[in-house]
């Protein structure tokens, strides 16, 4: 599927009340859902314990 019908998608499948806001957040996941995915192809990763390390800064 192609990046606009993806996007058409997604906005058709909200719900009737959706606000203009709902749909700019599901089309940012899903477009940082295909950043990742394509970093992960790209063998741009990194391991759990590297994601831990990044957290546990978050969290202080």
């Amino acid at each position: 599927m192609h990046t606009k019908q993806q996007m058409l998608k997604a906005i058709e499948d909200l719900p009737e009340d959706a606000k203009v806001e709902d749909a700019l957040e599901r089309l940012y996941l899903l477009y940082k859902i295909d950043k990742g995915i394509e970093q992960a192809d790209a063998g741009e990763l990194m391991s759990q314990e590297e994601a831990r390390q990044r957290m546990a800064k978050w969290l202080k």
